[in-house]
């Protein structure tokens, strides 16, 4: 029985136009009435992540920023905090690349360490109260959430790069068309679903997961039932355990409503 569900957004929940579909939010109460719990599993952050969910926000748990922000029943279960040493390392790496660019996000601000037309606003990367910085955010500032845009196109090629560059500090995972998140080791969506597995007292057979890119690759692998979607990445739906439709037609709601099905 599935007592644990988990989603990306992006090219998984939300649909072409990254708006949550309305019969999502149905499906999160019903499921809940139904003893199974629903998270939100994402590079978005917990703020903007709670102004897509308004509805049932406080009926649904959050793995939040690549599984930095953790909140289970309402609660701030975990919060994982980079090294600023670490984010030196990688900000001197990435201004060796005249072709990437970086963004840093702490709770509420992104910071962006290089002209704002250098970045593109896509999919999770919405940039939300982005500041033009020259130099890194103080020691104190608490940076959750690192990412790097590719302003050539080859989020592939730039990725190995910087693995070979900082593999022991990061992992680099693919994200969207042009965008590379720097993860911190032992930190994500698999990570934060794992603490809501012990919160709830859910085994890893219990739990499905929907996701589309290389950062839901930890969590297809790590759940019982990993899903990928249709529009995934090639090498996701290699390893899922089975693939459904696509975002555009609603894939994930759909299998929402045949898991509730078979509670009934």
């Amino acid at each position: 029985m599935i007592k644990l569900i988990a989603s990306d957004m992006d090219g998984t929940l939300l649909d072409e136009n990254s708006q949550v579909p309305p019969e999502t939010y149905e499906l999160i109460l019903a499921l809940r009435e139904h003893g199974v719990h629903f998270a939100a599993s994402s590079g978005r952050r917990y703020d903007r992540l709670c102004e897509f969910f308004a509805p049932v926000v406080d009926k649904m748990d959050f793995v939040a920023a690549n599984g930095a922000q953790v909140y289970a029943d309402g609660v701030e279960v975990d919060r994982e905090v980079y090294s600023h040493l670490a984010i030196r390392k990688l900000a001197r790496t990435v201004k060796m690349f005249p072709n990437m660019h970086l963004a840093l996000f702490d709770r509420t601000k992104s910071f962006l360490l290089d002209d704002e037309d250098k970045f593109v606003r896509e999919i999770d990367k919405d940039l939300p109260n982005a500041e033009r910085i020259w130099g890194l955010p103080d020691p104190h500032v608490n940076i959750i959430k690192a990412s790097i845009i590719c302003d050539d196109g080859n989020v592939m090629d730039n990725a190995y790069v910087l693995q070979r560059e900082l593999g022991g500090l990061f992992s680099f995972a693919p994200s969207g068309n042009a965008w590379i998140d720097a993860m911190q080791p032992g930190v994500s969506k698999a990570s934060g679903i794992d603490q809501l597995m012990e919160h709830y007292g859910v085994e890893r057979e219990e739990v499905m997961a929907f996701g589309d890119s290389m950062n839901d690759y930890e969590i297809i692998r790590f759940v019982g039932t990993g899903c990928a979607m249709q529009n995934a990445r090639p090498a996701l739906k290699a390893v899922a355990d089975r693939i459904i439709g696509c975002n555009r037609d609603h894939a994930v709601q759909q299998e929402l409503r045949r898991v509730l099905d078979s509670l009934s």
